[in-house]
C-alpha cells in the first residue's frame, strides 16, 4: 500500500441544502447519511441553516473578510474526503442559498472544493425530481475542480416518496440509491487509499495552487 494511503474510515460531509424545516432534501440527506454510516464511513450530517452568510459582496469581503458561516463550511469540507449535496430545485436551477455558499467558500485559499469528490442528489415534488437543478449545480462545482460523480439521484413526487421510518417508498428507488451510494464510496476509497497519479489538471490559467502542469491527468 502507498505510504500516503488514507488512514481510518472515509469521512463524508452530507449537506441538506434546503433552509425549510421538514424539507424533503433534509430527509433524503439523512437517508444517504444512514446508508454511508452502515457502509463504514464517518458521516458529518449538516443543514444549510448551520452556515449563515450574507449575499456575496466583494466590498463586504474586502472590508470584513469572509463570514463565519463560510469559514465554518470551509472547515467541515476540509475535514472530509467527499461530500454529498441534497439540493432542491428552484425554477429549474440552483437555489440561491446554495450558489451563494459556493461563491463565498470558493474565496478561501487554498480553495476547498478542488479535487473533492461530490455526489449530488435531490428530492422534489415535481415529476423530474429536481434533476434540472442538479445539472445546473454541476457547473460551478466542476469549474472549481470538484470531481462530481457522474450518476446523480433525483426523487420525484418527494412529498409521497418516503415511508414513516425514512426509507424510500419505492423499493426499486431504494435499491438504486443504495447502489449509487455504494459505488460512490468505492470510488472515493480508491482515490483516498490508492493514489497512483499526481494531480495536474488546471481549469484556468490563473490557477497556481500546485506544481507546474506536466500532464492532464488525475489520480
Amino acid at each position: 500500500m502507498p505510504t500516503d494511503a488514507h488512514p481510518g474510515p472515509l469521512r463524508v460531509l452530507v449537506l441538506g441544502a434546503s433552509m425549510r424545516t421538514g424539507s424533503s432534501n433534509a430527509r433524503l440527506a439523512a437517508l444517504v447519511a444512514r446508508m454511508m454510516t452502515a457502509a463504514g464511513a464517518t458521516v458529518d450530517l449538516a443543514r444549510m441553516r448551520e452556515f449563515d452568510m450574507p449575499l456575496y459582496d466583494g466590498d463586504v469581503e474586502e472590508t470584513h473578510g469572509l463570514p463565519e458561516g463560510a469559514l465554518a463550511l470551509r472547515d467541515r469540507l476540509e475535514r472530509c474526503d467527499a461530500f454529498v449535496l441534497s439540493s432542491p430545485e428552484y425554477n429549474a436551477s440552483v437555489p440561491g442559498v446554495v450558489k451563494n455558499a459556493i461563491d463565498w467558500v470558493s474565496r478561501v485559499r487554498p480553495q476547498p472544493f478542488k479535487t473533492k469528490h461530490a455526489l449530488l442528489v435531490s428530492a422534489s415534488p415535481s415529476l423530474v425530481g429536481g434533476n434540472r437543478g442538479l445539472w445546473a449545480l454541476r457547473v460551478p462545482l466542476e469549474h472549481l475542480g470538484t470531481r462530481v460523480y457522474p450518476d446523480m439521484f433525483s426523487l420525484a413526487s418527494a412529498h409521497q416518496g418516503f415511508t414513516e421510518d425514512g426509507q424510500l417508498a419505492d423499493p426499486a428507488l431504494q435499491t438504486r440509491l443504495e447502489e449509487t451510494v455504494t459505488a460512490f464510496l468505492r470510488l472515493v476509497e480508491a482515490d483516498a487509499r490508492y493514489v497512483c497519479l499526481q494531480r495536474r489538471w488546471y481549469e484556468f490559467p490563473g490557477d497556481r495552487t500546485g506544481a507546474p502542469v506536466t500532464q492532464r491527468a488525475e489520480g
